[in-house]
């Protein structure tokens, strides 16, 4: 299953959440969104700076991580950006196509 990590910025008005809920219960929220898309949370952590929130997470694919990412922005409370994780089998693969490709210019 493919592996996303998933940033938010909270809002003001997503830290008002927090503040008043706690960590433990967004966790489990974000949980609850991962197992309804067919996925699950490897892990969450909290952190200082211009991202508050990182997940780990393992989802069906880019659809479903899309749709997290729409449903949980369109809400208000949070900016979310997504990168796509790559396994190092993963890697090996990809380094062993074969590509066609002509720099500009040459």
């Amino acid at each position: 299953m493919p592996k996303y990590l998933i940033q938010a910025t909270y809002t003001a008005e997503g830290l008002k959440g927090v503040l008043r809920e706690g960590g433990t219960a967004r966790r489990q929220v974000v949980d609850r969104i991962a197992e309804s898309l067919g996925g699950r949370v490897e892990q969450m952590y909290f952190a200082f700076g211009e991202t508050d929130v990182y997940v780990v997470a393992d989802l069906p694919g880019n659809v479903a991580c899309a749709a997290w990412g729409f449903t949980a922005s369109a809400v208000g409370g949070l900016r979310t950006k997504t990168v796509v994780l790559l396994t190092t089998e993963e890697i090996d693969e990809a380094a062993k196509q074969q590509v066609q490709y002509q720099a500009p210019g040459g």
